[in-house]
């Protein structure tokens, strides 16, 4: 396989604060990202399993949002997060109506 150079270079969003509601709304993204995740996994034959295992195709993190470890929540959290504010950093509005 071919080394290659790659440097991530994300556009930074540290200067966007959210408003209150966009926050607010970015939990709720961060539990459809985790969906969205799951379904995709268990659409490729994965199951849960205590421990993640490629091989067999079990992963402990195909679970309810609500019942996912703090720290993938966060994962799913900061994914939410660092796109509602690069929507925003790009000059889009977003409102709900």
């Amino acid at each position: 396989m071919k080394k290659r150079n790659y440097i991530p270079s994300p556009v930074r969003t540290d200067d966007v604060e959210l408003p209150e509601d966009i926050m607010e709304l970015s939990e709720r993204m961060a539990e459809n990202v985790h969906e969205v995740w799951a379904a995709a996994r268990m659409a490729e034959g994965w199951v849960w399993g205590e421990g993640r295992d490629d091989t067999l195709k079990h992963h402990p993190c195909l679970v309810p949002y609500d019942e996912l470890p703090e720290t993938e929540k966060e994962y799913d959290r900061n994914t939410a997060v660092q796109t509602l504010k690069f929507i925003l950093k790009s000059g889009y509005e977003i409102k709900k109506i």
